[in-house]
């Protein structure tokens, strides 16, 4: 018996992109076309549930109460918006409310057949909840790999934001994969065969950062021997990550504001204005609204930087990925090192799954790479366990000869507040200004906390 071809509805308005729908789609699908509201609505209710509805949304009517209103009717109905706008707040209702793909106009080639072919869902599939792992891989050495639901509708906003070409903010904790999300953002734009650069903003000296971003001419200041372009003038075509976007210094936050507005800068010495293309993804780890409610941060920066904003799940939030994560962080640490890659016991998983992970993804890969090369599970188990107290085991606290109260008192602290320090440390991969955000303390009380505990990194040379 032949398969029947997949059923694809759609509503278009505009009776000449009905007409170009027909012409395109017609030889490939069983296809029903509306013009009409109510004439689809009916459609939908009295009839078997299409395998995918293409839904155009144009700027001078309200769509949004009917894609609202069939994704409530109709929840594992893919939708494919087409639209003409790239209006913010538009886009954000479009992406929230769940549909799957936007497709923009003018269409561009075969931009309507292959997003159906991506997102059509085999009948022996509708229905369900889609939380298989998923790796994505980006470049020779990262990928973005997700179990959850949380992950899942991350990567679908992502995906979705990613062809609205618009300023992206991502929000999380330290180590929860700010970069990779914005690395699989940029691969699934239009932008995606040119350039992906990342600059960390608190990494860079705040008087070497200006340079760094916007270049400088010949003379420009002392050293500066022959013209360097910036990391944006490079970049055209392309993304910019600007990772730890808190820590700009209030001087770039207003030439970075002028980039996004209309694309122009000058190099540092230059008065000469130059243009780009560059999309901008931002990150970090800060709390936004207290940095402006502090004058640290830039109100309008935040709202032009804001197009669309993805909050990251801390790992504590997503347990159920730690199994995946773990296999996936195993294989590359065995390529990485050369080493045949270890299988994990039940006991040494248990243990990865309870541990509250503060550094997040970073910590767990920093574990894991540890476990592959020591090939030691009883030292990796005991780094998970729970910190105890000598109270809390029954055991007894053996003094040094002469020591009163306040000196076992300070020793205890002491050694808490070390296994604390370097705990977050190893978290944020020994980004000392990372974990000193994560720590609540100033840099240079960071700085004096590792010299008086004598830390160092447990997995480098």
């Amino acid at each position: 018996m032949t398969k029947s071809r997949p059923q694809v509805v759609a509503f278009e308005p505009d009776l000449a992109v009905l007409d170009y729908l027909r012409l395109t789609l017609g030889d490939r699908y069983e296809l029903t076309l509306f013009s009409e509201e109510k004439s689809l609505l009916l459609r939908l209710e009295q009839s078997e549930e299409p395998d995918m509805l293409l839904l155009a949304l144009h700027p001078g009517r309200d769509s949004f109460p009917l894609v609202t209103q069939i994704r409530a009717s109709h929840p594992n109905l893919p939708v494919i918006v087409l639209s003409c706008t790239a209006e913010i707040r538009d886009l954000e209702v479009v992406i929230r409310s769940g549909v799957r793909a936007i497709v923009m106009k003018p269409f561009v080639g075969t931009d309507v057949e292959e997003t159906i072919e991506e997102h059509l869902v085999s009948p022996d599939r509708k229905g369900a909840v889609g939380d298989a792992p998923r790796e994505v891989p980006l470049n020779e050495t990262h990928s973005f790999v997700r179990s959850s639901k949380k992950m899942r509708d991350l990567e679908s906003q992502a995906a979705l934001v990613a062809r609205a070409d618009i300023p992206l903010l991502i929000l999380g904790e330290s180590g929860t994969g700010k970069e990779i999300l914005a690395l699989y953002t940029h691969k699934m734009s239009s932008r995606s065969q040119n350039t992906f650069l990342k600059v960390n903003c608190a990494a860079v000296p705040a008087d070497l950062l200006e340079s760094e971003l916007f270049g400088y001419e010949q003379g420009a200041f002392t050293g500066a021997v022959k013209t360097k372009p910036g990391k944006f003038e490079i970049c055209t075509g392309g993304t910019i990550f600007l990772d730890e976007i808190g820590e700009m210094p209030a001087l770039l936050q207003a030439k970075l504001l002028q980039v996004l507005q209309d694309g122009t800068f000058s190099r540092l010495g230059s008065r000469s204005p130059m243009k780009v293309d560059v999309r901008v993804i931002a990150a970090t780890n800060i709390n936004m609204k207290e940095a402006m409610a502090n004058k640290s941060f830039r109100e309008d920066l935040y709202y032009r930087l804001n197009g669309f904003t993805l909050n990251i799940p801390p790992l504590r939030e997503r347990r159920e990925e730690i199994p995946v994560l773990s296999e996936y962080f195993m294989r590359k640490g065995a390529r990485r090192y050369g080493r045949d890659p270890l299988s994990f016991s039940t006991r040494l998983m248990d243990a990865l799954i309870a541990h509250n992970w503060p550094g997040n993804l970073r910590e767990l890969e920093n574990v894991v790479n540890r476990y592959l090369v020591l090939g030691d599970e009883r030292a990796i188990l005991e780094e998970l366990a729970p910190a105890t107290t000598p109270a809390a085991t029954g055991g007894n606290i053996e003094p040094a000869t002469g020591a009163g109260l306040k000196a076992m008192v300070k020793n205890l602290k002491g050694g808490a507040e070390a296994a604390a320090i370097a705990q977050v440390l190893e978290g944020t991969g020994w980004n000392r200004k990372a974990a000193a955000n994560d720590l609540q303390i100033s840099y240079k009380a960071l700085l004096y906390k590792i010299k008086q505990y004598d830390l160092s990194p447990q997995d480098r040379a």
